[in-house]
């Protein structure tokens, strides 16, 4: 499963996009997961992701994200805050999973 991350510079994310591979690996899901910066979205987000989640850092660009994503019909919610953590990998699956059936 392909899954965008989209924070503040993209590097905030590395420990969920960590916690989120551990995650899927314990249900045998392959992960590709990449954190960008809201910047690179409109370049990234037609390149075949599964899902594109946004990190509760930049909630306030929410909106900017999720028309980009749809356009590219991917879908694409916020990351809930409690996932934002080390210890957060099973509500980001979670999440995930809802959002990609």
């Amino acid at each position: 499963m392909k899954v965008l991350f989209v924070c503040a510079g993209g590097m905030s994310s590395s420990i969920v996009v960590n916690a989120l591979k551990k995650e899927g690996a314990k249900e045998g899901l392959e992960m590709d997961v990449l954190a960008i910066g809201t910047g690179e979205v409109a370049d990234e987000i037609s390149k075949g992701w599964d899902v594109c989640m946004v990190a509760p850092q930049i909630r306030h660009r929410f909106d900017q994200v999720k028309k980009a994503a749809d356009g590219a019909n991917v879908p694409c919610g916020p990351i809930p805050p409690q996932a934002y953590s080390p210890l957060g990998g099973a509500t980001l699956l979670k999440t995930v999973k809802e959002l990609t059936n």
